[in-house]
């Protein structure tokens, strides 16, 4: 066959090959040849295995997109999985890159997996609004049992092929070539006519679930409060594996994937996905030659710091954490190793792999150690003479040609690369935090980067698993220029009237997992604070908290009281006193506000500085804005984002 799907014979072993690029997307024309691939190599008697490959950089990474929300196509992706998995002859998946999605579910219509050592392998629907819809969430738990599979359907989050392996999800790692290890897998299976392992039959691994209600809820409860439509759906058809026969199980998964993706929750998440992609197509990324990033240096071996040392760890990257503060050096590496642990703890990682990355943390003491990294990146305090001083430092040290990067959260760039005598050389790299979890980095283009330079951090920050913005230069770029209006809204609503409980209800309504002024309390309020004294800049209420010595949760009280141990805020007439001292203060009347009044007095603002942010083309695009605010600052996917947000209500 010619087209997208081909195969050929190796001796006893046909090998067919998915070729669709640039991800092997599951198209409607790939379901139909790769069953007409299948049907013949099947049908021909010399044929003993069928080995499933793709071409180029990955396996399918997941199903075609573009046809959701439109008529189906036949074959759909359900029945040519229930079609593989009947065949008599042994069919094996040989995987590698990132299988996602419809992609792993084409595995799992194989009877053997067979992966190369860095392939990723997920159920990301989750993050399009969606389950997955070809059989995921009843046959990963029959194949890997339901404590392993709820996480990675739950989560979307993808696992690396040596966990896969630990948990049974594939049967083998090819340390070389996968392709190759796949064909000699399937002579053996051929030859020594392996019994045919087919998913959707295996039980033993639900077994000692079934009947015990308790034991399934608590492997489902971390998300079990979930406010969105498809997570409690996944929950539900997660018990389905458990309540009912397979084929009744599978009728309501296609079901349910039929009526989420019809609803608004996934079609505002699948703007963000679409989002994603528009982000690369800024007019300032010029092609430009690969540069690789071999060896990082971050500069601040605080909570920032230690954050971003693991991002490159995780990405298999070697990074030097500098701080002159030996003791500082040491409770980052504590920190860091805790968390890998934290991980390995909860199923997320194994304890090689913790150990591998662990391993591509080095330390030291003295700005030197940076000179042989091709990317240095400062995270010291927020204060521009600081961070100039270490950029004039970083000038004499780092090497030709070496990226220098600066985390500044509100600073302006232009002025720290001015500092060195190389500022094409400089950019900005906004991480948020906790760096090794957020997902948002803005990538901030100063007047002098070079455009090359420019190109290779937008694909560096895609290596590390980032979601990468180009932003213009101006006060706090484009997400804290938009948090200011926010925070000063909400400043005017508590003096208004409104309290942080009723503000924090509001939001926590219209979707954000957290309240803006939990999250303050979270952070620590001196960290605004401070900020605010060394630009001349008052928040009455916020600074009155800070000088009363409520300082967020750190101390046990900020906007809320916190008892000892407890995460959790609770009211405090004490606040009460000082919101409305500095309403008397100021002559402001007080009224009741209702959740809806909050909601419309809070984002409207922002609103319209997103607006500003684009006509003064600080932003690109509106999608630009949705995806800082959801990636970086809790904004509800469901609702797509600020900007999307506000097309809605023209509707």
């Amino acid at each position: 066959m010619t087209g997208l799907v081909s195969w050929r014979r190796d001796d006893d072993v046909a090998v067919i090959t998915i070729d669709n690029p640039p991800v092997n997307a599951l198209s409607h024309p790939v379901r139909a040849q790769l069953l007409e691939a299948v049907t013949q190599a099947h049908a021909d008697p010399a044929v003993g295995a069928i080995v499933f490959a793709c071409a180029g950089r990955t396996f399918v990474a997941g199903a075609d997109i573009s046809e959701f929300g439109k008529p189906p196509q036949f074959p759909i992706l359900l029945d040519v999985i229930a079609r593989l998995e009947q065949f008599s002859k042994p069919l094996v998946a040989a995987v590698h890159g990132t299988v996602l999605g419809g992609g792993l579910e084409l595995t799992l219509a194989c009877h053997f997996r067979v992966a190369d050592r860095r392939t990723k392998l997920g159920l990301p629907e989750i993050k399009l609004g969606l389950i997955p819809g070809a059989g995921g969430t009843q046959r990963l738990p029959r194949l890997i049992g339901m404590e392993h599979a709820a996480p990675i359907i739950l989560t979307g989050d993808p696992i690396a092929a040596p966990l896969a392996l630990e948990v049974g999800l594939i049967d083998e790692i090819a340390d070389g070539d996968v392709l190759p290890a796949a064909i000699v897998f399937a002579h053996r299976a051929a030859r020594a006519k392996l019994a045919i392992r087919r998913v959707s039959e295996m039980e033993q691994k639900l077994a000692a679930l079934r009947g015990k209600p308790d034991a399934f809820a608590a492997i489902v409860a971390p998300w079990s409060r979930a406010k969105l439509d498809a997570p409690k759906a996944a929950i539900e058809l997660l018990r389905l594996a458990l309540t009912a026969p397979f084929a009744e199980a599978m009728r309501e998964e296609r079901a349910v994937f039929m009526r989420l993706m019809a609803g608004e929750q996934s079609k505002a998440q699948r703007y963000l996905f679409f989002a994603e992609r528009a982000a690369g197509k800024h007019p300032a990324l010029k092609p430009a030659e690969p540069r690789n990033v071999a060896q990082a240096a971050i500069i601040g071996a605080g909570t920032m710091g230690t954050g971003i040392a693991m991002c490159f760890a995780n990405a298999g990257i070697a990074a030097v954490l500098i701080d002159t503060d030996a003791d500082a050096v040491a409770r980052g590496m504590t920190s860091i190793e805790k968390q890998y642990e934290s991980s390995v703890a909860r199923g997320r990682l194994t304890a090689d792999e913790k150990m591998r990355r662990l391993a591509l943390i080095s330390t030291a003491t003295s700005l030197s150690a940076a000179k042989d990294a091709d990317l240095i990146v400062e995270a010291v305090f927020e204060e521009l003479e600081i961070k100039k001083s270490v950029f004039r430092e970083l000038d004499k040290i780092a090497k030709p040609g070496a990226v220098l990067a600066t985390n500044t959260s509100y600073l302006d760039v232009n002025e720290i690369a001015k500092a060195t005598g190389r500022p094409e050389a400089v950019i900005g790299l906004h991480f948020f935090s906790p760096a090794n979890v957020m997902r948002l980095l803005e990538i901030v283009n100063a007047k002098a980067t070079d455009p090359a330079i420019l190109a290779a951090m937008f694909a560096l920050a895609r290596k590390l698993g980032k979601v990468p913005v180009i932003v213009g230069i101006c006060r706090g770029f484009v997400g804290n220029r938009m948090l200011q209006v926010r925070s000063e809204a909400i400043e005017q609503c508590l003096l208004e009237g409104a309290l942080p409980e009723e503000i924090d209800a509001a939001l926590a309504e219209f979707g954000f997992a957290m309240g803006p002024l939990a999250v303050s309390d979270l952070a620590g309020l001196d960290i605004s604070w401070r900020m605010r004294k060394a630009n001349s800049l008052r928040a009455e209420i916020a600074d009155a908290l800070c000088e009363a010595g409520r300082l967020g949760m750190k101390n046990g009280k900020g906007y809320y009281r916190y008892e000892a141990g407890s995460r959790r805020g609770v009211p405090d007439p004490a606040v009460k006193d000082i919101i409305e001292q500095a309403s008397a203060r100021l002559g402001i009347s007080r009224r009741a506000f209702s959740a809806d009044e909050i909601v419309t007095r809070l984002i409207t603002p922002m609103i319209e500085e997103g607006r500003r942010l684009l006509s003064e083309g600080i932003a690109h695009q509106a999608s630009d804005i949705d995806l800082i605010w959801v990636h970086g600052y809790g904004w509800p996917a469901a609702r797509g984002g600020p900007m999307y947000y506000a097309d809605t209500l023209k509707r």
